[in-house]
């Protein structure tokens, strides 16, 4: 099933209490789009990175079968950079240095060979460009999954809900989901987010889990306790390149494979966070992603 991923491909630079970075491969496109690739050789990318990225990435990408024709190399220019520094709970984080750089006039030219998606997984961008590629595809995915952040919340709120009413899925944190709707309790937060429009809402808990609700349905799936988290940084990405990937993998998009999605996706997040950027995701095997999953369901299986 063909998966369109649009989003940001880039560098950062990471430092946690387990060590730091020089620049390395970043950005939530990158994440996703590697991710997904494990579940479905049919994934599209539109992005924009300077011709200082690295083809060794790009390579690796096209060798998972990830089409890489709407990816925009700008002759001479610089790919976004964000550096961050986390503070010991892994939790919070200061940044440090954001350079838009060729994302600051990004325009997502979606080529023909990736017209009629069957998915289409929108990383986090500024709202108005995630709208403009819902409206240049031909025909209307089988399903629309966005991601958002607070930063849009506080400084282009109309044109986000906008783009809200337009999507399947959304993915937030807690905190963005409570800025959002204006409610403390998630369960009245999700129910005034759904009335703006997406079917499903995914609210991401970070290292306690995730939680998937569709109308008064609601699934939790917990985070996998780890010995070793040296970086957080692209989990949700990660979470996300597992949940979309998977529903394209099975091409069933009801809530019950929403379920399985988020199991997937919150087993590929917690590779991500045992080793910085996409260094853990890059050789995963099918036998070490088997065995996650069947930590996951030994984690929260109890008979009454």
């Amino acid at each position: 099933m063909s998966l369109l991923v649009v989003g940001s491909v880039a560098f950062d630079a990471i430092e946690t209490p387990f060590g730091k970075t020089d620049k390395i491969v970043g950005g939530a496109a990158s994440y996703i789009a590697l991710c997904s690739s494990y579940f479905t050789k049919s994934v599209n990318l539109v992005a924009v990175v300077g011709d200082d990225f690295p083809n060794e990435f790009v390579n690796h990408l096209n060798t998972n079968g990830v089409n890489t024709e709407g990816l925009q190399v700008k002759a001479g220019e610089k790919s976004f950079f964000w550096s961050g520094k986390y503070h010991n709970d892994m939790n919070s984080r200061d940044t440090i240095t954001t350079e838009l750089n060729v994302l600051a006039d990004f325009d997502p030219i979606i080529p023909a060979s990736y017209q009629n998606c069957e998915y289409l997984m929108l990383g986090n961008l500024t709202p108005k460009i995630q709208q403009t590629v819902i409206e240049r595809l031909t025909n209307r995915p089988k399903l629309i999954v966005m991601d958002t952040m607070n930063f849009w919340m506080e400084i282009a709120m109309n044109d986000l809900l906008a783009t809200i009413k337009m999507v399947d899925v959304l993915t937030i944190n807690d905190e963005e989901a409570r800025q959002l709707s204006g409610e403390y309790s998630l369960v009245k937060a999700a129910a005034k987010i759904q009335a703006m429009g997406p079917k499903y809402l995914i609210i991401k808990k970070g290292e306690h889990g995730a939680l998937l609700f569709h109308g008064k349905e609601m699934f939790y799936a917990p985070a996998l306790p780890l010995e070793e988290v040296f970086d957080p940084t692209g989990a949700g990405d990660t979470f996300a390149g597992g949940f979309i990937g998977y529903l394209a993998k099975t091409g069933d998009i009801s809530f019950e494979n929403m379920k399985n999605a988020v199991i997937y996706g919150s087993a590929m997040a917690s590779f991500c966070v045992e080793r910085f950027g996409t260094e853990r995701l890059v050789n995963l095997t099918e036998t070490e992603l088997n065995n996650r999953i069947a930590e996951f369901k030994k984690l929260s299986a109890f008979n009454v």
